[in-house]
């Protein structure tokens, strides 16, 4: 499924199989989740990806062939993220946060993904995937909960932790929060009843509208790409508490009284992921377990998929299956 130009529809097409590079692995795509970083590709607020592109960066696949110098076992099974490339040589990959490398590349933007029946992927930053989860309950751990998992560890040792909108990452790093013993509010649209059914059934222990907060925050962590709620989630810790936005897209965020940053109050966003994030959570996930609640589509319906990402229609998370 092809992007030609933002705010077209995907276009089927037939295209020639790709080639391993030295370093790659080529792959057969056996699931891609659908995220909304896809979408915001797609809707044309991520502004430089390449086209033609073929998305998609939460890939499983299954190894076929091997470029020189990657080494993994032909027919094992890997998951790409969206990290999907680095340089080793700046100052921010020398530090451990390759992350912020000033030269990385992205799975399904800077090079083509897995919204396809094959894929290429460095084999450095393709994951080993728990042999417990069906490829399509994979997917979502590569994105939606890595991005959750690096933000929840940005809230440090908080205890009571809100989550501002409940789709496909919220869903995954509630159960990572509970599991940690915190206690998770999880906060959405007012008469979002199908949100919030799923955040109690995951354990959350009060779910209902942003504006109806029930009792102060130590940390919040803000999924939904609307900047208008970074105010509301500040108004809603405590002193000394931090709000964490979580997308790679945001919304203007409005003008605020000083008062609601005051009292050592922080904001700071997660910017991508790192190996060290996928080699914990991918590790931890079977020990808890995390459950991923998905919606399954085929490949040709990629459009589907992304129209009801972006309605809010999507229960847990989309998944495309060749």
């Amino acid at each position: 499924m092809v992007l030609d130009a933002a705010r077209r529809p995907l276009r089927a097409a037939e295209v020639p199989d790709p080639e391993p590079d030295a370093g790659q692995l080529l792959l057969r795509v056996r699931a891609c989740g659908v995220c909304r970083t896809d979408l915001h590709v797609v809707d044309g607020e991520l502004t430089k990806p390449k086209l033609p592109l073929i998305p998609g960066h939460q890939i499983v696949g299954e190894v076929v062939a091997a470029g020189p110098g990657a080494v993994a076992p032909i027919g094992s099974r890997v998951g790409v993220p969206w990290l999907g490339w680095t340089c080793g040589e700046c100052r921010f990959c020398r530090s451990g946060a390759e992350n912020l490398c000033d030269r990385a590349r992205f799975t399904g933007y800077d090079a083509d993904g897995g919204f396809a029946e094959l894929a290429v992927a460095d084999a450095r930053f393709c994951f080993p995937l728990p042999g417990t989860y069906p490829d399509e309950h994979a997917a979502p751990l590569l994105c939606a909960g890595l991005i959750g998992y690096r933000a929840l560890r940005l809230t440090a040792d908080a205890d009571v932790v809100g989550l501002y909108g409940f789709g496909a990452a919220a869903h995954i790093v509630c159960q990572v929060a509970v599991h940690q013993g915190r206690r998770v509010l999880a906060l959405t649209r007012a008469g979002d009843q199908e949100a919030q059914s799923l955040a109690r059934e995951l354990g959350a222990a009060w779910a209902g509208a942003v504006e109806d907060v029930p009792e102060e925050l130590d940390a919040a962590i803000v999924f939904a790409p609307a900047g208008e709620l970074v105010p509301a989630a500040l108004a809603a810790v405590r002193k000394g508490g931090v709000v964490v936005c979580a997308g790679i897209h945001m919304s203007d965020i409005p003008s605020f009284p000083y008062e609601l940053l005051w009292g050592e109050r922080m904001v700071r966003s997660v910017a991508n992921l790192t190996r060290r994030d996928g080699d914990e959570l991918l590790a931890l996930a079977p020990l808890i377990p995390i459950r991923t609640e998905v919606a399954t589509f085929p490949l040709d319906a990629a459009n589907e998929a992304l129209a009801r990402l972006r309605r809010g229609e999507i229960r847990g998370a989309a998944v495309l299956v060749p």
